[in-house]
C-alpha cells in the first residue's frame, strides 16, 4: 500500500510539474491568451467532440481572434475570423507554410507525399504537381472537355433511374473521381466496376473516420490508439488497399512508359524520377510518388463529391431557387449543348448559388492544420517553433460582420443590387496562401459544370418533400459530412 501510494503521489507531482511548465512556456514566449487546461489532456474535456470548431469559436468570444489551446499536450494557436486568417496565411505566408505532423495522415502516407511535407520536399512536390496538372488541363479547356464528357455519363446514369428514388452518392463519387483518375492515372472507370466502387467506399469511410471522435483521438494520442483495439486498425488496413491500388497503377505505367509522350501525372513523375535517380537528395522517388498520388486521389474525390451532393440537397430544400437557376440556364444555354465555363458570365444567379452552397457546407471547417517551423512573431505575440496552427475557416465563412445572414442559405451574399455576381474576400473554402488546395481550380470547374449540367436535364426532389431535408451535417470535425438522402431526378425534356 505504501508503494502504490508513493506512485500516486509521484504521478500527481509529475502532472503538476507539466502543468507549471506549460504556464511558464506561455509566459516565456508571450503566447496568445487562452483557456486554462489540464496536464496531459489540455483543453480536450472542454471541446465539443462532435464539432470542436464550435467550441473554439465560442472560446474566441473571451480570448480574441488569436488564442492558445492545448489538444492533449500539443500547443495549438487558433486563428479566428477573416482578418487573423488572412494576416497569417497571406500577409505572413512564409511564417505559416509549415504543415502540422498530423498522426492520422502520417500513418496513412507513411510520412511521404505532398499533403504533410515541409521544406524542400514540399516546395519541389507542390511546384511539380501544380505545373503538371496544369499541363494536363487543370483549369483549362482540355480539362473542361473531360468534365463535360464525364457529365454525360452522370446524366445518362440518372436518366436510367426513370424518376424513381435513388441514392446519388455513388453516381456523384464515380463522376468526380473519374476526373482526377484521368489526370493522375490516364483512365476513367466504369460506374459498374465493383473494385472502383469499393475504393470509393473506402475513401468515404476514411473521411468519416477522420471526422469522428475516434479519429480525432488518434491524432492526439496516436501511440495509445495503436495499442488499443478499435476501428482505426480497420481504417488503416483499408487505406493500405488504396496504396496497393496506386502501386499497381504505377507499375503498369512503368511497364508501358513512353518518355516522348507522357499520358498523365504518374508518367511525368516517373520521367522526373528517372532523370534524378542519381541525385542523393532528390524528392522524386517511389515513396513520394505513391503518397502524392494517394493525396490527389483522396482529396480529388471526396470533398468535391460531398459538395455536389450537398448542392442537390439545398436545391431540393429550396425548389424556388432550383427553378430560378433552371430558367437562367435555359435562357443562357438552352438544352442542345453542354455548359461551358464561358457560360458562367451569363449565369450570375447560378454562380452565386453555387458559391453560397460552398460557403454553407463549410466542408473543412478547421482547414488542414499548419505548423510553425521556427519561432514566429504574429501581432503582439511570439508563437514558438513546433506549434500547431488552426486557421478556423468555419469562422471566416460564417463571420457575422462579413455575411448578412451567415447561418442561413442566402445567394444574395454573392449578388449586388443589380443582380450581378460579386466576390467576397471571405469566401475561403479552399483556404488561402501558399498551402491553399492545389486542386482549387479543378474543384471550382467541376462544381459549376456538373451542377449546371444536372439542372439543365433534371428537376430534383425527394420522397419526403423539401421539409424532410436537413442541411446540418451528419458528422462535423475534420470535415463536415453532408447527410445522405434518396432523391428523385425527373427529366425535364
Amino acid at each position: 500500500m505504501e508503494f502504490s501510494g508513493s506512485v500516486l503521489i509521484s504521478g500527481g507531482l509529475l502532472l503538476v510539474l507539466l502543468w507549471l511548465l506549460s504556464l511558464r512556456s506561455r509566459r516565456q514566449f508571450r503566447l496568445p491568451p487562452g483557456p486554462s487546461g489540464l496536464p496531459i489532456i489540455g483543453n480536450l474535456p472542454q471541446l465539443d467532440k462532435r464539432a470542436p470548431f464550435k467550441t473554439l469559436l465560442k472560446f474566441s468570444e473571451s480570448y480574441g481572434p488569436v488564442m492558445t489551446v492545448y489538444l492533449g499536450r500539443q500547443r495549438t494557436v487558433v486563428l479566428v475570423g477573416y482578418d487573423a486568417v488572412k494576416e497569417a496565411l497571406v500577409d505572413q505566408a512564409d511564417d505559416f507554410t509549415g504543415r502540422g505532423p498530423i498522426p492520422f495522415l502520417i500513418r496513412a502516407t507513411r510520412g511521404y507525399g505532398l499533403a504533410i511535407s515541409n521544406g524542400e520536399r514540399w516546395r519541389h512536390l507542390r511546384r511539380f504537381t501544380l505545373t503538371t496538372l496544369r499541363d494536363f488541363g487543370m483549369g483549362r479547356k482540355g480539362m473542361e472537355e473531360w468534365i463535360q464528357e464525364e457529365s454525360k455519363h452522370l446524366v445518362a446514369r440518372m436518366k436510367s433511374t426513370k424518376a424513381a428514388p435513388f441514392d446519388p452518392t455513388y453516381f456523384v463519387s464515380c463522376t468526380v473521381s473519374n476526373v482526377i483518375c484521368c489526370l493522375v492515372f490516364g483512365q476513367r472507370f466504369s460506374y459498374d466496376d465493383d473494385h472502383f466502387l469499393h475504393l470509393l467506399q473506402t475513401i468515404s469511410d476514411t473521411i468519416r473516420f477522420g471526422s469522428s471522435p475516434w479519429g480525432q483521438l488518434y491524432n492526439i494520442f496516436p501511440r495509445l490508439m495503436e495499442w488499443l483495439p478499435g476501428q482505426q486498425h480497420k481504417t488503416f488496413a483499408r487505406i493500405d488497399e488504396l496504396r496497393e491500388f496506386v502501386m499497381k497503377k504505377i507499375q503498369e505505367h512503368q511497364d508501358t512508359l513512353d518518355s516522348t509522350s507522357p499520358r498523365d501525372y504518374i508518367d511525368c513523375f516517373l520521367m522526373r524520377l528517372h532523370q534524378e535517380k542519381h541525385f542523393p537528395t532528390t524528392e522524386f522517388h517511389f515513396d513520394n510518388l505513391v503518397s502524392t498520388v494517394l493525396n490527389l486521389y483522396l482529396a480529388g474525390t471526396e470533398t468535391t463529391s460531398s459538395t455536389i451532393r450537398f448542392a442537390l440537397s439545398v436545391l431540393i430544400k429550396h425548389p424556388n431557387i432550383q427553378e430560378n437557376m433552371q430558367q437562367e440556364i435555359d435562357t443562357a444555354i438552352g438544352q442542345e449543348r453542354c455548359p461551358s465555363m464561358e457560360d458562367r458570365k451569363s449565369l450570375p444567379f447560378t454562380d452565386a448559388v453555387l458559391h453560397e452552397i460552398q460557403r454553407l457546407v463549410d466542408i473543412v471547417p478547421m482547414s488542414i492544420p499548419h505548423y510553425t517551423l521556427q519561432d514566429v512573431s504574429f501581432r503582439s505575440y511570439t508563437i514558438p517553433k513546433d506549434t500547431l496552427i488552426i486557421p478556423l475557416l468555419h469562422s471566416v465563412l460564417k463571420e457575422e460582420k462579413l455575411w448578412a445572414t451567415p447561418w442561413s442559405f442566402n445567394p444574395q451574399h454573392f449578388l449586388d443590387q443589380n443582380g450581378n455576381f460579386k466576390k467576397n474576400p471571405a469566401f475561403l473554402p479552399f483556404s488561402a496562401g501558399k498551402r491553399a488546395c492545389v486542386g482549387e481550380s479543378l474543384a471550382r470547374m467541376e462544381i459549376f459544370l456538373f451542377v449546371v449540367s444536372l439542372l439543365q436535364n433534371f428537376t430534383f426532389s425527394c420522397p419526403g418533400g423539401p421539409d424532410s431535408i436537413d442541411l446540418s451535417p451528419e458528422q462535423s470535425s475534420f470535415a463536415n459530412v453532408p447527410r445522405k438522402y434518396e432523391i428523385i431526378a425527373t427529366p425535364r425534356w
